[in-house]
């Protein structure tokens, strides 16, 4: 499994559900959303992890950075502070989680698709991967989740970050308990009134 950080609420409805509805929504909670997708010919299962609100606090719950194998940072391309304000999210993902793949997001551009001749230097300083994308009309939206997947399972198979192999072997302690207690199971049915009792 892998898991997406996002920092954009409107954005994960735009690629989860067909047919985008503007809403004024708060988010004031991490909300999870779960999606299959295929990267290699495999299925994947993916957790979109929305932390969209937490910001106005100004900073979030180590937690939520916990198990993440990708991040998407989004600012509005209509509100300055929230682009302003990337450098310290960066900053903060960095101290938790140093090696997962990050990429920034300039959303909103249907409001003025003239925005996307702007220069927005903080990825390319960064050295991260950039895209303009609308929410909206969905512009790019698709693309951006299908890559930043692709990131996340590359990054979850090839890291070599102590934290993230604590939690492989977690997962693989997990699935193969699941895998005995089947057995187990199994067993016991198959065995059902077969027992025999030595006096």
């Amino acid at each position: 499994m892998c898991v997406i950080s996002v920092l954009f609420f409107r954005l994960v409805e735009r690629f989860l559900i067909d047919g985008y509805q503007p809403q004024q929504l708060s988010t004031y909670a991490l909300t999870l959303y779960k999606y299959k997708a295929t990267v290699d010919d495999k299925t994947v299962l993916v957790d979109i992890w929305d932390t969209a609100g937490q910001e106005r606090f100004n900073s979030m719950h180590p937690s939520y950075y916990h198990k993440a194998h990708a991040c998407v940072m989004v600012f509005d391309v209509q509100r300055k502070i929230t682009y302003k304000n990337l450098a310290s999210w960066y900053k903060e993902l960095r101290e938790y989680r140093p090696e997962i793949p990050c990429v920034i997001v300039a959303n909103k551009i249907d409001a003025d698709y003239k925005v996307t001749q702007k220069n927005f230097n903080f990825a390319k300083k960064q050295g991260l991967p950039f895209y303009f994308v609308s929410a909206a009309d969905g512009t790019n939206v698709v693309k951006l989740f299908r890559d930043a997947i692709k990131l996340a399972v590359s990054y979850k198979q090839n890291s070599k970050d102590f934290m993230d192999e604590v939690m492989r072997e977690l997962e693989n302690f997990e699935l193969e308990s699941k895998g005995v207690s089947s057995e187990e199971d199994d067993n016991s049915k198959s065995n059902n009134g077969d027992e025999k009792k030595t006096v």
